[in-house]
């Protein structure tokens, strides 16, 4: 199952997203069976006509949704469908924005350094009171929230995060530049905010909010750890079933 926290409405699609369209059209109508290599990034980029930085981003997206599988310094290949797996879309908030042509504004509200508390140290992988990065950033869509992401970063994984304008790029984008092969954990709660998220969100304390909470590695080592809050009346859960 793919599940994906987005609002409803989309508009004009950007170029990688209509490079996916397509391949995911591709892959539904059987062009390439499961485990097939599929052409390499240079290949797509002359069939498309699009830069490198746009096919990637598609074969991430593909990948986070389990329909390809990326095998570093092999290639790209159709993933197995033999079976019924549960998967969370990681989207970027900055891209699901402007894909419905909607203007973006992301406030930072922290970006520092700080000392490992016992719950995080554990989350990363840290001794207690070790460096870790902390963000807090709220994303709005027409000057309306619609996210606020509170984020704990391992310094070892992403030593240049906090050198980062995240009023420019989404720590999302950036992390999966720097990390493109990640594993994750998740859990996803419908609760009310905290007091501070509401007031971040502009929303009362009693409205539900969607909260996921994420932990992300790579080769077993822990990326980031964070926490996800959407206000309920402005997202919905969409999934689909693939066996």
């Amino acid at each position: 199952m793919s599940i994906a926290a987005r609002p409803a409405a989309r508009r004009t699609l950007p170029p990688y997203a209509r490079v996916k369209r397509q391949l995911k059209s591709l892959l539904a109508a059987g062009r390439w069976a499961a485990g097939a290599r599929m052409p390499s990034e240079a290949e797509l980029v002359a069939e498309f006509n699009v830069s490198r930085m746009t096919v990637n981003r598609a074969l991430r997206e593909l990948q986070s949704e389990g329909l390809v599988e990326r095998v570093q310094g092999s290639g790209t290949f159709a993933a197995q469908r033999g079976r019924v797996s549960a998967r969370l879309t990681i989207r970027d908030p900055h891209a699901e924005i402007a894909e419905r042509g909607r203007a973006h504004r992301a406030t930072v509200h922290v970006n520092r350094e700080e000392r490992a508390t016992a719950v995080l140290a554990r989350a990363l992988g840290l001794p207690a009171g070790a460096p870790l990065f902390h963000t807090l950033i709220v994303h709005e869509e027409d000057g309306v929230p619609l996210l606020a992401e509170d984020r704990y970063v391992n310094p070892a994984t992403v030593p240049g995060y906090l050198a980062v304008d995240f009023t420019q790029v989404s720590p999302t984008q950036y992390l999966l530049e720097q990390v493109p092969h990640w594993d994750a954990e998740y859990s996803i709660e419908a609760r009310c905010p905290s007091a501070k998220e509401a007031k971040l969100l502009r929303i009362p304390r009693t409205e539900p909010c969607l909260v996921v909470v994420r932990r992300t590695s790579t080769g077993g080592v822990p990326v980031t750890f964070a926490r996800l809050v959407h206000p309920g009346t402005r997202y919905q859960l969409e999934g689909t079933f693939r066996s």
